[in-house]
């Protein structure tokens, strides 16, 4: 009884099946009887349900091909309908048939058969490893056709197993086995990666480099393509195929293999940072770590896509370049911002603060540069940090002379003070990155020492500013009577709160730093006038007179400076007490208030204190001495030493 013929594969066929190349056999028409022993055809049963399987699929049924055996020509219809798996056991059959017969047939009529065997099996193994090649593409939409081909795979190579272990049994050879079935379906699955690696059409509207678009291209199918296979292909092979570990495999030498012969150009920065970040970052964090991968992908002992030396050859390359483009990008940022202090105009404010976008563009480039390294590894972010830390320190040190240049240079400029206050706010800027940011610690001293000396030198010239205009108007105290002196405080209030205006705009703690400055010139200046007037007084009255109007301007002096920020509470005892000892009559009390002073006070001397005396006219030269010689008995210091005194010439 003939079988009719399968009927063609509509659903769930993968189109584009070639026929074989191989012409049929007049033999196809013979009918092959059973030859095999017991074992083989156990080995051969087909697996629990696949008959059911089959007819799911609304196929006839086919004779088992241990009981019945089915023409060629049946087979080659099989092949083409794509049901692999069948057409492979009956083809084993066939082979096992032909090969049991060869004694007892002609030689023609073997010759034939094994030659249509031949024919079959060159089929079966065309169109079983064109599905193959197209796992990924399918593993999703036809699951089964993709079993069917594995299946027909693996008991090839189980058949080649088989025939290697009786041939050393037996010690003969089999002329048609092994088939090297494993060794094609390694060959396609290659050939498969590669085609799945290769670079589609350059679309410069995406904003990508040549190179840029390749890394992306190849990440990404990688990635996903092995995804796929490890939820949708592993499954249908054997542990021994190792599948997940043969695809990556593969695809790590595409990968590695495309950016070996880039790697052979000379790149630009950004291809140089973009090769490094593939080798360093994404392939090692990405791909290989990846949750669903990471199991599967250690157990294919991948490696890196490029070798350890050339990685260091472009992180050598890319750090020298990297730190080159910082350097010239803050050298254009100094170049501008010098250019704005040149064209004499009020600086921006932010907040209430006079500002400047130069610590930030300063910061940012340097802030880019780590972060970019880092994105790469993090030894080359501790790397990067440190050599842009050294750009930023050999930037400070032009930007300072830069300002020392406009400090000395422009003082005629309109808004002078407000551009010294602007760079002295950058600074606090610069201060708290350096702070914030990991480095070496011998360049943060030398970046927060070369930071000082800017603000230190801003802070001088503010307070010079100050100093310069009220100078002229203390020397009214010596020039007039103390009795004609009551306008000059009022002057020297109204031209510090003119500069003062200015140093709101500073952010503390400068601010606080300057107006601190400011009160101690305040309080100093005006002791030193009130010790050169050399103005003797020899009645009480008039002493008294003297005091209260001290002690009137210390008020004013010290609430001024108070209300405006200083935290220099040290000074607000020194002019009242002055004044209390230019008011007391007895020696005694006069001793205990010059005690007094000197605790708070430690650097006041003789000559300072035998100023203030002169102004008593009314006391006598041992009066005077008994005064002077408390400051020869050891003093406690109530306050934290600082000098008042000392730098005051009389």
């Amino acid at each position: 009884m003939e079988f009719p013929k399968a009927p063609t594969r509509e659903r769930g066929k993968v189109a584009g099946v070639v026929t074989s190349p191989f012409p049929s056999s007049s033999s196809s028409s013979l009918l092959y009887k059973p030859g095999c022993s017991r074992k083989l055809e156990t080995a051969l049963q087909p697996a629990q349900g696949e008959g059911q399987r089959e007819r799911k699929r609304n196929h006839p049924v086919i004779p088992d091909p241990k009981s019945t055996r089915i023409r060629s020509d049946q087979i080659r219809e099989l092949i083409k309908d794509q049901r692999f798996f069948v057409a492979s056991q009956h083809l084993l059959a066939m082979e096992r048939d032909c090969s049991s017969d060869s004694g007892s047939k002609r030689k023609e009529d073997h010759v034939d058969h094994q030659s249509e065997i031949e024919d079959l099996f060159g089929l079966l193994k065309q169109e079983v490893l064109r599905i193959i090649r197209l796992s990924v593409s399918i593993a999703k939409a036809e699951p089964e056709l993709l079993r069917d081909a594995v299946r027909t795979v693996a008991e090839q190579v189980e058949e080649d197993r088989r025939y290697t272990l009786e041939e050393k049994a037996s010690g003969k050879a089999a002329h048609c086995r092994p088939r090297r079935w494993k060794d094609e379906w390694r060959s396609t699955v290659q050939e498969s990666v590669t085609d799945r690696m290769k670079e589609p059409p350059f679309d410069s509207n995406e904003g990508l480099s040549t190179t840029a678009h390749s890394f992306l291209h190849m990440g990404k199918a990688m990635k996903d393509d092995l995804i796929t296979v490890v939820k949708y292909i592993k499954g249908h092979y054997p542990e021994d195929f190792q599948v997940c570990s043969t695809y990556a495999q593969f695809y790590h030498k595409c990968f590695s293999a495309q950016l070996e012969m880039v790697a052979q150009f000379e790149l630009g920065r950004k291809d140089t940072y973009l090769l490094l970040t593939w080798v360093q970052n994404i392939y090692p964090n990405e791909i290989r770590n990846h949750p669903i991968l990471v199991k599967d992908l250690d157990q294919a002992h991948l490696g890196s896509l490029l070798p350890l030396r050339q990685i260091k050859q472009f992180e050598a390359a890319y750090l020298t370049n990297e730190v080159d483009a910082a350097k010239r990008s803050l050298a254009n940022c100094l170049q501008l911002e010098v250019k704005k202090w040149a064209e004499g105009n009020e600086p921006p404010k932010l907040a209430g603060h006079y500002h400047s976008e130069l610590h930030i563009d300063a910061i940012q480039i340097i802030h880019n540069k780590q972060k970019e390294a880092e994105g790469i590894s993090a030894e080359l972010g501790k790397q990067m940090s440190t050599l842009v830390l050294e750009e930023l320190l050999a930037f400070l040190q032009s930007y300072k002379k830069a300002l020392d240049i406009f400090m000395r240079e422009k003082k005629n400029n309109q808004y002078f003070e407000a551009t010294v206050v602007t760079n002295m706010n950058s600074c606090l800027g610069f201060q708290s990155h350096t702070e914030k940011t990991s480095g070496q610690d011998y360049i943060r001293v030398k970046i927060v020492n070369a930071l000082t000396d800017i603000e230190t030198a801003g802070c001088n010239v503010l307070v010079q500013c100050v100093v310069q205009e009220l100078q002229p108007i203390f020397r009214k105290f010596t020039q007039r009577k103390w009795a004609s002196c009551t306008d000059i405080i009022d002057e020297i209030i109204a031209t510090a709160i003119h500069h003062v205006s200015t140093l709101r705009a500073l952010k503390d703690p400068l601010r606080q730093a300057v107006i601190e400055k400011i009160h101690f010139f305040l309080v100093q200046e005006y002791i030193s006038r009130l010790m050169k007037k050399k103005v003797s007084l020899r009645t009480p009255e008039l002493q008294k007179n003297l005091s209260e109007l001290v002690q009137q301007h210390a008020s004013i002096l010290c609430t001024f400076c108070l209300d405006n920020g200083s935290t220099a509470k040290w000074l607000g005892y020194a002019l009242p007490s002055l004044a209390e000892i230019i008011k007391l009559q007895g020696t005694d009390t006069i001793m205990v208030e010059v005690g007094m002073l000197a605790s708070k006070y430690p650097d006041i001397s003789k000559e300072h204190l035998s100023a203030i005396l002169y102004i008593k006219g009314n006391l006598s030269r041992n009066e005077t001495r008994s005064i002077l010689s408390v400051l020869d008995i050891g003093v406690t210091a109530t306050l934290p030493h600082k000098h008042l005194f000392s730098s005051i010439r009389v």
